[in-house]
């Protein structure tokens, strides 16, 4: 895989946050993932978001990812990322039931306002969110978010990775993840399929979709080596226990 092999050369660990489907077919790629030292977390059995689940389907769903890789790696996952960063108030229950089943963060908030996703009144650092309000922090124990890192703008401007690696020129990428790393750490997203360029392209797709699916797949692994050139980066659970939070 072109990603891990970027990732060896520039001696940097990662964090792989796995669907259960995936690890189901494609055991022996998870197992050698874990062996190079990269974190294996959860996103989910299936992909399905939290907004078409009920909190028993998602508690199903969780339960078959952690068996599965568990089982496949012989380590049970403590971080979460939801399909489509589909965590807000209105699934904000899911945290609860990451609680109950030993995780200990999240990193599924976006603090921006999108058609799909999005938080904007979430913290920018990583925090403790209130069981009434994901947009507060609460002083109890309980799991830590990581949200994705934005850059202020007036308004928050999202930097993190995935499209916004893409689209965004490297030049201003970089400058933002500096500007938001002064004050806290940042995360850089990515899907392996981004970073191929002979990615198979779907038919049927709008104009619009087609171009924030694969616009900038042929360039995304070079932006994403300039990233490693100029920071370091680490798996999340390495980051948050250095900050004190697991």
């Amino acid at each position: 895989m072109p990603l891990l092999d970027l990732l060896d050369r520039h001696r940097t660990k990662a964090t792989f946050a796995v669907l259960g489907v995936v690890a189901e077919r494609y055991p022996n790629l998870v197992k050698s993932i874990f062996d190079r030292g990269h974190e294996i977390a959860s996103h989910s059995y299936s992909h399905r978001t939290l907004y078409e689940l009920t909190k028993d389907e998602f508690e199903q769903e969780l339960i078959r990812s952690v068996d599965l890789l568990l089982s496949i790696t012989g380590e049970k996952p403590i971080g979460f990322r939801a399909p489509s960063f589909s965590l807000n108030n209105s699934t904000k229950w899911a945290l609860g039931i990451l609680e109950k089943h030993g995780f200990r963060y999240d990193a599924s908030i976006f603090p921006v306002r999108t058609g799909l996703y999005g938080v904007p009144g979430a913290p920018l650092h990583p925090y403790r969110p209130s069981a009434e309000d994901i947009t507060k922090e609460s002083e109890l124990p309980g799991i830590v978010e990581f949200p994705m890192t934005v850059f202020r703008l007036g308004v928050n401007v999202p930097v993190a990775g995935g499209f916004y690696l893409r689209v965004l020129p490297s030049r201003f990428t970089v400058f933002a993840l500096g500007q938001a790393a002064r004050s806290r750490p940042v995360i850089v997203y990515i899907h392996p399929w981004e970073t191929y360029d002979r990615t198979p392209r779907l038919s049927g797709m709008s104009r619009f979709h087609r171009f924030v699916t694969y616009h900038g797949i042929n360039r995304a692994l070079k932006k994403l080596e300039r990233l490693l050139v100029e920071f370091r980066f680490r798996p999340i659970r390495e980051v948050l226990a250095e900050e004190g939070l697991i």
